[in-house]
């Protein structure tokens, strides 16, 4: 079974001044297990990967694997050149990760058969499960669908985290992606404003970066979405009915609006690291420099956001 489904939770990785703060780290980390998520993943963008140092990034997954006591942990490991991505590898295994979380990053535009070079390289080294991490927003790298099924028939490939379908075309882009990988590959949205209709038109798993600060909503989502599409399957496929439960996962995603919005204007990053520091779970500033949480007036945007979508209580 592929353990990459369901609900994976980001938590941020808070610094205090210089340092990491494994402390606050594990308070998130134990917060997204108790809550019921399916995996967590550390080292993502929300983890800030890309700023931190070999060593930080091996106490970071020491640390997670530590507290999530049980609950799998999958490893950001992507790197700007694949010696150092083959290093993190090794670090992530030795430390107890249970999955790996790859994305091509680059200062200098990536081709397509780099890009497959990377993953063949690192799938052969690795003996854990990879998650393939199409961010173009970050890296500046779009996958086409060839490009993903040429990956997924590599050996350990077995999850994309894809980004968010413009509203009303998830089915259409799950209908495609699935088509180019095989069917032991599970699909993972990520960009949290879409995932309720993601998993209601079939996807396997969200990558999901505010169940790093508020598992509970998130998992409930989850939890509706999924009941919704077991009521509604057909001979094995889904019908396209939406069942009363499936309504509740899009309503329920519909009160988190304001948070979405801020997401969508300002970036996860900033807006997860900022509500993280109002509401106590991480030093101010949290984020390496020259990073910024959000200014005043976002920080009041952040406030306002908490309290009209219940999360702040």
């Amino acid at each position: 079974m592929n353990v990459l489904t369901g609900l994976c939770a980001f938590p941020l990785t808070p610094l205090a001044g210089d340092r990491v703060d494994e402390a606050a780290l594990v308070r998130l980390v134990t917060r997204a297990a108790d809550a019921g998520a399916d995996s967590i993943g550390v080292l993502g963008s929300t983890g800030i990967y890309t700023y931190l140092r070999r060593e930080e990034r091996r106490r970071v997954v020491e640390a997670a694997v530590g507290a999530a006591r049980g609950t799998p942990v999958v490893a950001g490991v992507g790197a700007m050149r694949t010696r150092d991505v083959l290093e993190c590898v090794e670090d992530a295994q030795s430390a107890g990760a249970s999955g790996l979380l790859l994305a091509p990053v680059s200062y200098q535009r990536l081709k397509e058969d780099e890009v497959y070079g990377l993953y063949r390289e690192v799938s052969s080294a690795a003996e854990l499960p990879i998650v393939v991490y199409d961010n173009p927003a970050t890296t500046g790298f779009t996958f086409s669908d060839e490009l993903h099924g040429r990956i997924a028939e590599l050996p350990g490939i077995t999850s994309v985290k894809f980004p968010p379908p413009e509203p009303g075309k998830a089915a259409c882009r799950i209908t495609r992606l699935r088509a180019a990988v095989p069917e032991n590959v599970s699909l993972g949205i990520s960009g949290d404003w879409a995932a309720a209709e993601a998993l209601l038109a079939g996807c396997d798993a969200w990558y999901s970066v505010i169940a790093g600060l508020f598992p509970k909503a998130a998992r409930a989502i989850v939890d509706l979405a999924l009941y919704s599409r077991q009521d509604s399957m057909e001979d094995g496929q889904l019908c396209g009915q939406l069942t009363a439960q499936g309504e509740a996962a899009l309503e329920a995603s519909a009160a988190l609006e304001p948070v979405w919005t801020l997401f969508r204007t300002y970036g996860s990053l900033r807006v997860v690291a900022t509500m993280a520091e109002l509401l106590g779970f991480a030093e101010a500033p949290c984020l390496p420099r020259p990073l910024q949480s959000l200014d005043a007036h976002g920080r009041t945007e952040a406030e306002e956001a908490l309290r009209r979508s219940g999360l702040g209580a």
